[in-house]
């Protein structure tokens, strides 16, 4: 059982991930950690920080609705490739030993600071492609159910960096505009991230008080970065992100 103080990081640090999964990505970076130093076993933590940062997925999803909705084709063949996934990764997370999951976090946590460094360059790629070409559906669509698939099970299972691995794919086998490709990013990401939460809620592995201050933080923290959008530049913030990141992660090394 966590104290008061412990309760009140964890909230400022699910503050601070819904500011920055508003304005830069990689708000994983700063909750999984702090669940870790105040006591949380690391896969109840991992666990529970996917089912806490649920709700700052479902808002992002419908403030693109529309474009999504203008893909149906696409969803419906991406999506359930992205629940199997979401599901495969949460299977494999609950079936690996804390002690082994723990090795491998060090790792897990400094892959996912490397994606949200090459995000800007990555997305700067997408927009060239797209602009390259054509609105048509490409051909190579149904090729894209493979490695969105396998995003979904790196998703289920950690998560961190899971919006630019499905970018990356999606940019790789779609011929379209970044906006859109954005947002059917966006519902891939929360499709994988309910399913792998919803398979954990029937685990006995969520911290419910934490997992319930961090969703009501982080909500918070999304309404906080949304009105600061105009007045913090994303890359100044993502490179923070990332430095905590390689800092975190080497010392997880550390410490073994």
């Amino acid at each position: 059982m966590l104290d008061p103080g412990n309760y009140l990081l964890i909230g400022l640090a699910a503050i601070a991930a819904g500011m920055v999964n508003a304005l830069a990505g990689g708000g994983t970076l700063i909750t999984f950690p702090m669940l870790t130093m105040v006591g949380v076993p690391a896969v109840v933590a991992n666990v529970t920080n996917t089912v806490a940062l649920c709700p700052g997925y479902l808002g992002a999803t419908l403030a693109q609705w529309n474009e999504i909705r203008a893909q149906k084709k696409r969803a419906i063949l991406y999506l359930p490739a992205s629940i199997f996934g979401g599901i495969a990764g949460a299977l494999l997370l609950l079936n690996t030993g804390e002690r082994l999951f723990r090795s491998v976090v060090p790792f897990l946590i400094l892959a996912a600071a490397l994606l949200l460094a090459v995000s800007d360059p990555l997305r700067n790629w997408v927009l060239r492609r797209a602009a390259g070409v054509g609105a048509d559906v490409s051909k190579m669509e149904i090729w894209g159910v493979l490695p969105v698939a396998l995003a979904a099970v790196y998703g289920g299972y950690f998560g961190a960096g899971l919006s630019v691995i499905v970018l990356a794919v999606l940019g790789l086998v779609l011929s379209d505009s970044l906006t859109k490709l954005n947002a059917l990013k966006q519902s891939v990401s929360l499709v994988v991230n309910v399913a792998a939460a919803v398979f954990f809620v029937f685990s006995g592995k969520v911290n419910w008080p934490a997992a319930g201050v961090m969703a009501v933080c982080a909500l918070l923290g999304g309404v906080l970065g949304g009105k600061l959008a105009g007045k913090i530049k994303p890359v100044v913030l993502r490179w923070m992100v990332v430095s905590i990141g390689v800092i975190v992660g080497v010392i997880y090394l550390i410490r073994g």
